[in-house]
C-alpha cells in the first residue's frame, strides 16, 4: 500500500489527480491510498499530528501557507526527507525556488496521465530501495534500519556509527564490510566515511555538505569515483 497526498485549492486538479493515480495503481496492479487536502495548512497541521505519506502531489500557488513553505517545513521543521514531493503548479519558473527541498519533479499544469505515470514509475522505484534494510549487530541484539534513513556513516577506531537524520547507532565493524550490504545508492569517500548520495546538499573536488550539514572530506584517491557516481543519473 502507498500513501499518496494531494493538496491543491483547486478541487477539479484535485479529483483528475486523484483518478490518474487511480488508473495508475490499477494499470500496475498496486494499491494505493489517496488523501486530498485544499490549504497548506490542512496538510501541515496531518504531518504534525502524525500522519504518513509516501508520496505527496503538491500546489506551489496555495492561500496563505505556499507549497514551497509547506515543501520547507517538511524538510526543515519535520526533518522528513523520505517524502517523495512533486510540485505542481500553473506557471514554469519555480525551479532555483524548490531546489533546496529536493523535490523529485516539477510539474506544469495542465497534468496528463503520461506525466503521472512517469513521476509514479520514478517515485515507486525510489520508495522501494529506501525501505530495503541495513542490519547490524550490538551485543546479542540485532537491529533493522531503513538504508534510505541513513545520511552517512563513520569508521572510528573499531566502531561503526550509523546517522540517520534523527538518530545514531555504533556498533563493531569494519567499514568496508558495511559496504557490501548496501545498496547502489552508498558512495565510500573516504576509507572512514560511507554517504548516501540522497542527502548530498553540494560538494567540491575535495569535501561533500550533507542534507544535515555534516562536511566530509573525499579522500585524493576516491574524487574520480565521487564525481562519476554522483553525476550519474540512475
Amino acid at each position: 500500500m502507498y500513501n499518496i497526498g494531494i493538496c491543491d485549492d483547486g478541487e477539479n486538479v484535485c479529483t483528475s489527480i486523484e483518478n490518474m493515480l487511480l488508473q495508475y495503481a490499477k494499470e500496475k496492479n498496486i494499491q494505493v491510498d489517496t488523501n486530498v487536502w485544499y490549504s497548506g495548512e490542512s496538510l501541515r497541521d496531518y504531518l504534525v499530528s502524525g500522519g504518513y505519506l509516501d508520496m505527496l502531489f503538491l500546489d506551489i500557488e496555495l492561500f496563505k501557507m505556499t507549497g514551497i513553505e509547506v515543501g520547507s517545513y517538511i524538510r526543515n521543521r519535520l526533518d522528513n526527507m523520505r517524502l517523495q514531493i512533486v510540485y505542481i503548479s500553473g506557471k514554469a519558473s519555480y525551479a532555483q525556488q524548490l531546489f533546496k527541498t529536493q523535490p523529485l519533479d516539477f510539474l506544469v499544469k495542465p497534468i496528463l496521465q503520461e506525466q503521472v505515470n512517469e513521476v509514479m514509475d520514478m517515485a515507486l522505484k525510489i520508495i522501494k530501495k529506501r525501505n530495503e534494510r541495513f542490519e547490524f549487530q550490538q551485543g546479542k541484539e540485532y537491529y533493522y534500519v531503513p538504508m534510505g534513513d541513513i545520511v552517512y556513516m563513520v569508521s572510528e577506531r573499531r566502531k561503526i556509527k550509523v546517522v540517520t537524520m534523527k538518530a545514531a547507532f555504533e556498533f563493531y565493524g569494519k567499514l568496508k564490510e558495511a559496504a557490501k550490504c548496501l545498496s547502489e545508492d552508498f558512495i565510500m569517500i573516504h576509507q572512514s566515511y560511507i554517504i548516501n548520495k540522497e542527502y548530498v546538499f553540494r560538494y567540491t573536488y575535495e569535501m561533500v555538505e550533507l542534507m544535515d550539514g555534516t562536511i566530509l572530506t573525499i579522500s585524493p584517491a576516491n574524487r574520480k569515483l565521487v564525481r562519476d557516481k554522483l553525476l550519474r543519473e540512475d
